[in-house]
């Protein structure tokens, strides 16, 4: 199977149907078979609570899923991806669109832009490792008027790479909107990519299992490459959950996928990944075992559990949950807030619980 299999999500079923529909417009060049697509197939898409439609993901982990949520499919694009941007729109704007999907992000977007703008400029490189799944783009019908534009720009793509045939979209794309639609491996588009260039980055994977590639540590650093300085890969008004912090500065759940030359498979990473997750076991990081690092500086009633917790931190220098060097180790989350600012964020404390961690692991910590 190849990568583009493999990384491809959309259903097993309605993706044999979408080639099947390209292949015949190709060879017989009539619109038939794409006019009528939906309304042939409409049970293969999954209609979500705003009106707008999603499909049904391959079987993973012997469960099938939308891509989106039942809330509503475009109502997700706009609150995940669109207002927590706050783009300032009288400057021109470049956002970097992964996993483009059916092109609901970038709609929301272009949407959004011409409803605040009148004199810049937007531009958006979409990139989509199936052209499957951009086809269901143009399939699908369109929940806000932007999506023909974005369906204007996935259309004449597919016909570039000889996957479609025949200009059906009839909309115009405005002057001041440029639209770079990217079929491929995105670790090979984003490494193709000008530095300094995005005022903002969707990256919308269906799952870290599915696809470890598109989290991997190398990958975000051309992130950091390509963003502008003060450009948005996500932002969170909120912090991570405390126990969230406390288990990814200490434990080994902290690991991050590794992918060095952005090019293994998906299983070749998360394999990799269990593998340092063992190793570092015991040595740089406490045990994940029974979430362990949350107890520390805390009281614990269940003998059993307690005896279990206190092994794995014995093996890294903290003689219990209550000892000086726990307290000492998650000191930092007693400044916890859910809301961040520049100094008092998940960042700055995981990063000093993991500093904090070391030293006691090494015999550095001095109580006195």
């Amino acid at each position: 199977m190849s990568y583009e299999d493999n990384a491809r999500i959309i259903n097993d079923d309605i993706f044999d149907l979408v080639n099947s529909c390209f292949e015949l417009e190709k060879s017989t060049r009539n619109n038939e078979g794409r006019v009528n697509f939906f309304d042939t197939y409409k049970n293969y898409f999954v209609l979500t609570d705003d009106g707008s439609y999603s499909i049904n993901s391959k079987e993973i982990n012997h469960k099938i899923e939308t891509l989106h949520t039942s809330t509503g499919a475009i109502s997700e694009s706009f609150e995940k991806f669109i207002k927590p941007m706050k783009f300032n729109y009288e400057e021109d704007i470049a956002i970097l669109d992964i996993c483009a999907g059916l092109g609901y992000n970038s709609s929301a977007a272009i949407e959004d832009f011409m409803k605040n703008s009148s004199k810049s400029n937007l531009t958006i490189d979409m990139v989509e490792i199936s052209p499957a799944t951009l086809a269901c783009g143009l399939l699908v019908p369109s929940p806000i008027k932007a999506h023909d534009i974005t369906k204007k720009a996935i259309e004449e793509e597919l016909i570039k790479q000889d996957y479609a045939t025949l200009s059906l979209e009839t909309c115009e794309i405005p002057e001041n909107i440029d639209i770079n639609v990217y079929i491929e491996d995105a670790r090979q588009t984003v490494q193709k990519l000008k530095d300094n260039t995005y005022d903002a980055i969707f990256l919308d994977p269906f799952s870290q299992n599915m696809a470890p590639e598109l989290f991997s540590l190398e990958f975000f650093k051309e992130f950091r490459r390509v963003i502008k300085d003060d450009g948005i890969v996500a932002m969170l008004d909120t912090a991570l959950p405390k126990n969230d912090e406390i288990r990814i500065a200490l434990s080994d759940v902290g690991i991050p996928f590794r992918d060095p030359n952005l090019n293994n498979s998906s299983d070749y990473i998360l394999d990799k990944r269990t593998e340092e997750r063992h190793n570092a076991r015991h040595t740089t990081k406490i045990s994940s075992a029974v979430k362990t690092p949350i107890f520390l500086a805390c009281e614990m009633d269940d003998e059993k559990l307690k005896r279990r917790v206190e092994r794995n931190l014995a093996k890294m220098n903290i003689p219990s949950t209550t000892s000086d060097e726990a307290f000492y180790i998650v000191e930092c989350e007693n400044s916890y807030s859910k809301k961040q600012d520049e100094k008092n964020n998940s960042r700055n404390r995981i990063l000093d619980m993991e500093k904090k961690l070391k030293k006691v692991k090494s015999g550095n910590y001095d109580n006195t």
